[in-house]
């Protein structure tokens, strides 16, 4: 018996292909059908009714409590609890109102739905009385909008009752999934925020989002400062090894990190941080269980399993993140014990599962996603590349900011784009990339990756940038910017390690390089890299020029989505289920894979 099984939707004749004990909701997601909900699948507001052509259906009790026995007799179910289990048809009425759009993923309009919702209402005051009649009210407003499973506490009752007898009758309820989380005076109900996050082994980016327009408001890079204990997540994990109070040290190192992010994105769009009400975290597994300060140690060791594989929400103020103090701080779920939430983000933000083209993503960055496939049927691993190319262990590496070398064209003369145009102060992954091809096109590099010596190329053009620094081969980029054969070796490695990875994904879907329809870079300076220096140090296969494409940091705009639509999180929710992932640490020739991989392909010119 298949896995797979098909729910065709009518009047559309849509087909979607889903995992069996998938809802109806999701199945409908998968192929952008909206069936109309309020509570987000909650099965708490009853307005996602689909009829089914087998009046049979399991029946369940929220069935029950929203269908007559005539509707149920007709086969008539709430699609957000109806699991199918073989092939379906149903018929999919159209929602009465479409909500705005915002472009997100890879040029997708998403439509803006949200978890967090805002509800305005008018309170008699003279009534509000003993706590009981207030939170009757308070119920009764949630369950008119269709949001009765939120949960009332006492202090929001109290908040409540503050509010009515300093401001009047006037308030509004903040609502994200089934957590009331706080009542604001007045109508608010245009003032509601969000927080996507991309946790980076070495860089973490956050994106400040208009939760009511899908506006992006903000955006801004840091450098994550649980660098310190180390450059990769295997040093941080053995850095925590048996301490609950280093394990505390490494989180309270992360949360600088966010809670600076979150002070400047907030200046920037001159947002108050207390009207932040969700935030959507994706990173590696590692990344995340040392952020809710879970032992990471068993993600470390074989047989390499996490702690949790599950999206976690937990409170702001519980973690420690200076947003609203009772929004809600969630993730997506992982694929395996080095693919992550990012990885999750980054499929879904370029629709590798739904495309019927076999295409090949790689997520550059110190740990390296890497997927390949298509609708029918997709691989992942994850490389560890190192911190290279995020400016990492580079003797004049840094990130993307003023003063980086970011574009490179050895020539006569030698041409540097630098971020802003400032005087070179460093060097960023994309230029460093850029920079190994050119010396490889020019003659100056081998293929094994040694940087030739003066006296090899005497009559070179540029051969007076060959020099030595501090007894090391090195070439000088500008006055004060230079690349070292031990900067050369550091991409070599990371290159070693993603190559490797994608000839075992290759090999495991039993594809050629030559039947790839697409190859997507992607990561955080993914957009800036050139795709024929890519192809020249081999981080991508030799395809054509025009199948690879630069789509930025994935990661990112999958936690954006995920952030603007709980229905586009519903179809994440279902990804890892859909993914077979291979574990490269657990591969025992996996270093003999890996020093065939090291040397560069490079494409020398004329």
């Amino acid at each position: 018996m298949t896995d797979v099984v098909q729910v065709t939707f009518l009047p559309e004749q849509l087909v979607s292909e889903v995992s069996r004990g998938t809802t109806l909701f999701v199945a409908a997601h998968w192929v952008d059908l909206p069936i109309d909900s309020t509570c987000g699948g909650a099965g708490t507001c009853g307005r996602c009714r689909v009829r089914l052509s087998n009046p049979d259906f399991t029946i369940r009790a929220v069935d029950r409590e929203w269908l007559t026995r005539v509707e149920l007799s007709e086969g008539w179910r709430l699609a957000c609890r109806a699991e199918v289990e073989e092939d379906v048809e149903c018929w999919a009425p159209k929602p009465l109102r479409m909500p705005v759009s915002a472009i997100a993923g890879r040029g997708r309009a998403v439509k803006v739905e949200p978890a967090v919702k805002k509800l305005p209402i008018e309170l008699e005051i003279e009534r509000a009385g003993p706590r009981d009649v207030l939170e009757a009210q308070l119920r009764k407003a949630l369950a008119d909008a269709g949001l009765g499973s939120a949960v009332i506490t006492p202090q929001v009752v109290q908040q409540a009752r503050d509010l009515l007898a300093e401001f009047g009758g006037s308030i509004t309820l903040t609502i994200c999934g089934e957590h009331l989380l706080c009542v604001e005076a007045g109508d608010t109900s245009g003032r509601c925020f969000g927080l996507a996050i991309d946790l980076g082994t070495t860089t973490v980016v956050g994106s400040l989002v208009d939760l009511t327009t899908g506006e992006v408001l903000a955006e801004r890079s840091h450098l994550n400062r649980q660098a310190v204990f180390g450059a990769d997540v295997i040093s941080r994990v053995a850095y925590t090894s048996g301490s609950e109070t280093r394990r505390r040290e490494i989180q309270n190192a992360v949360l600088e990190t966010l809670n600076q992010l979150v002070i400047e994105l907030s200046d920037m769009a001159g947002v108050a941080e207390g009207q932040v009400y969700q935030a959507m975290v994706v990173g590696n597994p590692t990344m995340l269980h040392l952020l809710l300060g879970v032992d990471a140690q068993p993600i470390a060791r074989a047989p390499f399993v996490t702690t949790f594989d599950e999206e976690q929400d937990v409170a702001a103020s519980d973690l420690g993140l200076a947003i609203h103090p009772q929004a809600r701080v969630q993730t997506l779920p992982f694929i395996g014990a080095y693919a992550g939430a990012d990885t999750v983000g980054g499929l879904h933000a370029t629709d590798l599962l739904r495309s019927e083209q076999r295409r090949l993503f790689v997520d550059v960055g110190t740990n390296s996603e890497i997927a390949l496939g298509s609708s029918e049927g997709v691989w992942a691993c994850s490389a560890p590349a190192g911190p290279a190319f995020e400016g990492g262990r580079i003797r004049d590496g840094m990130m993307a900011s003023a003063g980086a070398i970011y574009r490179v064209a050895l020539g006569d003369p030698v041409e540097l784009d630098v971020v802003y145009g400032d005087v070179p102060r460093g060097i960023c992954g994309s230029g460093l990339i850029q920079a190994i091809a050119e010396l490889g096109r020019v003659g100056l590099l081998e293929p094994s990756g040694r940087l030739r010596r003066p006296e090899e190329v005497p009559d070179h053009p540029l051969v007076s940038r060959l020099v030595e620094i501090d007894g090391m081969r090195a070439f000088r980029l500008s006055h004060d910017v230079v690349l070292t054969q031990v900067d050369i070796r550091e991409v070599q490695a990371a290159k070693g390690a993603i190559s490797t990875g994608i000839a075992v994904l290759l090999e495991s879907a039993g594809t050629r390089i030559e039947d790839l329809d697409e190859v997507i870079l992607a990561g955080s300076f993914g957009s800036a890299i050139d795709p024929a220096s890519a192809r020249s140090l081999g981080l991508v296969p030799g395809v054509e020029l025009e199948k690879i494409q630069s789509v930025g940091n994935t990661a990112l705009e999958g936690a954006k989505m995920a952030l603007l639509s709980f229905r586009e999180r519903q179809r994440m929710h279902g990804i890892p289920s859909r993914v077979r992932y291979v574990e490269l640490s657990a591969m025992p020739d996996f270093n003999d894979r890996y020093l065939t991989e090291l040397s560069f392909p490079l494409e020398e010119g004329p």
